[in-house]
């Protein structure tokens, strides 16, 4: 049994809300916290799209969103999702008619904007669309693009703007007999963001998708997405996530799983513990620490290790890991298996002895897991 386990003093209660499905993941309800990112290439070079679509999926995004914005992207959507092995959202803004495509493309949702979509006539037709071929609907209400009315009505963009358009837009499509939607209430300033959702959360049972939008670049947008998002899901707000970042969309990917594994809400990969080091250490931790972050990538299966330069924290620190790594100086540190002294190694040896130490027990959880199926 792997030592990375949820304990109950960190337990976070989730917000009840309704399951949909987006193709054949399953999003709110008791579904785990689906990671999305959103491809930044030409819609229409499918190719190139479909090239980042996989390796998304391979750093494991549940979920991928592209943008439709012409008649040309819709046609080359239809590769994109027949190659794609997850599913595909179609990101929809100003013209009506691509969210009909994207649907009939094989879209399995459509990401839709209250603030530029069009009349409530144009969105029937796409939720008509949406129907006829099985689509789930995201209402992606946005800081920055609220409708004209509600902006005159309180004179700039607010989390009371925010809510009143995600509720109108909800309206309409109960109003219209559909319920497998989710929604979002974005901005790029992580107080209206959280207000926002906060306000969100109590008004609606439906499935809600976390993001702070726009948040920068890769370390501004990080930091910023892990405080806004961070302090939502720790209030059990949240079924979807999106880190949007001016980065490679593997990035998102990548930091949407820090941030659930930091609150245990979701767990992919190895989950390294390690010290920042100092004068103390017996190795040169930091180098360490990026030498094996590369080498462990290829491990999917959930556990923990840690690297730290001396004894003051790494016996401590090892005891609550899979597999550790602690300094002691002359050349050589002690590995920990299972929180328990077991043998030490040379520190010229420690990284590709590591790497085969974690190998062995990420094979031994998964053999324990298929038993237990």
């Amino acid at each position: 049994m792997s030592l990375n386990h949820i304990r109950p003093w960190r337990t976070i209660e989730r917000r009840k809300s309704r399951k949909i499905m987006v193709g054949n993941v399953p999003v709110g309800g008791d579904a785990p916290i689906a990671v999305q990112t959103m491809t930044n290439t030409i819609t229409s070079d499918a190719s190139a799209t479909i090239k980042q679509v996989l390796a998304a999926a391979d750093a494991g995004a549940d979920i991928v969103r592209v943008s439709v914005p012409d008649v040309d992207s819709s046609k080359a959507l239809k590769e994109i999702c027949r190659e794609s092995p997850v599913p595909i959202v179609a990101d929809i803004h100003f013209h009506y008619k691509r969210g009909i495509e994207a649907a009939e493309a094989g879209a399995a949702c459509l990401r839709i904007n209250p603030g530029n979509i069009g009349d409530e006539k144009r969105v029937k037709e796409v939720i008509k669309a949406a129907r006829d071929h099985n689509c789930s609907i995201r209402i992606g209400v946005n800081g920055g693009s609220l409708e004209k009315h509600l902006l005159d009505k309180y004179g700039e963009p607010c989390p009371d703007a925010m809510l009143e358009s995600g509720l109108d837009h909800i309206k309409i499509l109960q109003d219209n007999d559909f319920h497998e939607f989710k929604i979002s209430v974005k901005a790029s300033d992580v107080f209206m963001s959280s207000a926002a959702y906060q306000m969100l959360a109590d008004a609606t049972d439906a499935p809600i998708h976390l993001g702070i939008t726009e948040a920068g670049g890769f370390v501004s947008g990080t930091i910023k997405s892990a405080i806004g998002l961070g302090q939502l899901l720790w209030m059990g707000i949240g079924d979807t996530l999106r880190v949007s970042l001016s980065a490679d969309p593997v990035e998102e990917v990548k930091v949407g799983f820090e941030i659930l594994k930091s609150l245990g809400l979701r767990h992919r990969g190895v989950n390294i513990i390690s010290c920042p080091s100092c004068a103390r250490q017996g190795f040169d931790v930091i180098k360490t620490v990026e030498a094996l972050e590369k080498r462990l990538e290829h491990v999917k299966t959930p556990m923990s290790l840690s690297i730290i330069g001396c004894v003051v924290n790494g016996p401590g620190e090892a005891l609550m890991t899979d597999v550790g790594f602690t300094g002691g100086g002359a050349g050589s540190g002690m590995v920990y298996l299972a929180g328990k002294q077991s043998h030490k190694v040379d520190n010229d040896k420690m990284i590709d002895h590591i790497v085969e130490q974690v190998e062995t027990k990420a094979a031994e959880l998964e053999a324990a897991k298929a038993e237990d199926a």
